[in-house]
């Protein structure tokens, strides 16, 4: 039964994580890499899904998900997952408002603008969901399935939305969704798992090559932190079971420091004390969100400075307040991976060149 779209059901449903709002030498698009993606693209929107296909089960951390038949209005909940099915050539009724990266302030990200303008597509519907969920606005847009691959969704968040239609949860961890599994698990629930493999496997292709380019990237201990200038006393910083952590290791090049591989993969963000310094010696490079005017004050630290990176100066500041959409690239999504090979990649490269 489909939920009752008063308000005063709708408002008992949990807020979502907040904490995660907080939250590629040179090298492009080549000709064979394009026309795989192209195919991809083209396939999905001549066909749209496969109904032979269905029904279909996903797998995900709050159980099974089955989508009986073609969904026909696709509704997203949390980052990325819109830009699975539009790269597959579907356009979701209803989406996220992007408040993080965006560059002109309209809620849609750069590059989601431009495969809309592609597809020949009107801006879907946007909901905030600073404050949590927009379950009214998700049951208003009428939806056949709900993509929620990369998401913090809570229990009760799953559970409210699978009364308004099927959902396709995080696979474990919340906010620890590959790219990959972004692709795949959304493209799967819309009937496009064999286009949503193909995707991937031309992405993957297309980071690897441009890596490949790069010779100051070697294997260089890097990882994605966060500095309280007010309080150093710690310092925060993404597991590996974060995107933003997994890419530095897994297609950038670089290895996972101790003290991160050490905290595990059970949540996607962890903390470690200023006098535990010694534990990041292995720290060459470190990506923050910042403007760069935070090294001094770093440096000039008596326990932070011991950091390899710090000393060196080898630390990528992503300024979201100057380039918000090159802040948002560091978290790979998939129709952001062009973007970044552009242009975090060679700030990787530059960063990796300072190390001593």
């Amino acid at each position: 039964m489909r939920i009752s779209r008063s308000i005063g059901v709708l408002a008992a449903a949990a807020a979502t994580l907040a904490l995660a709002a907080c939250g590629s030498g040179s090298a492009g698009t080549d000709t064979t890499s394009e026309a795989a993606s192209d195919a991809a693209t083209d396939s999905a929107e001549t066909t749209g899904g496969d109904s032979g296909v269905f029904p279909v089960t996903v797998t995900h951390a709050y159980g099974t998900t089955t989508i009986d038949a073609e969904p026909e209005r696709v509704a997203t909940v949390g980052w990325s997952n819109q830009e699975a099915a539009l790269a597959l050539g579907v356009v979701p009724v209803i989406m996220e408002k992007a408040t993080w990266g965006d560059d002109d302030d309209d809620g849609v990200l750069p590059w989601v603008e431009e495969k809309l303008t592609e597809l020949g597509a009107e801006t879907p519907d946007l909901y905030d969901a600073t404050d949590g969920i927009d379950f009214e606005a998700i049951a208003d847009a009428d939806p056949d399935v709900i993509l929620a691959a990369y998401s913090g969704l809570s229990k009760d968040d799953y559970e409210t939305l699978s009364q308004i239609a099927p959902v396709v949860a995080f696979p474990e961890v919340a906010w620890g969704t590959t790219w990959q599994e972004t692709i795949t698990l959304n493209g799967t629930a819309l009937g496009l798992q064999t286009e949503a493999e193909a995707y991937v496997a031309d992405l993957e292709s297309q980071l690897s090559e441009a890596v490949a380019g790069y010779s100051n990237i070697n294997g260089q201990g890097a990882g994605f932190f966060f500095f309280d200038l007010n309080d150093l006393s710690s310092v925060g910083f993404y597991n590996v079971v974060d995107p933003r952590a997994l890419f530095l290791s897994e297609q950038a090049g670089f290895t996972v420091p101790k003290a991160v591989e050490a905290a595990g993969a059970e949540e996607f963000y962890s903390s470690i004390s200023a006098e535990a310094v010694e534990e990041l010696s292995d720290l060459d490079v470190i990506v923050t969100y910042g403007t760069g005017e935070e090294l001094a004050t770093l440096q000039g630290d008596a326990l932070l400075s011991r950091i390899p990176a710090v000393a060196n100066g080898a630390i990528v500041f992503l300024d979201e307040s100057v380039a918000p959409a090159l802040a948002s690239s560091a978290n790979p999504s998939p129709l952001g991976i062009p973007y970044l090979i552009e242009n975090y990649l060679p700030l990787l490269d530059e960063a990796a060149g300072k190390v001593g």
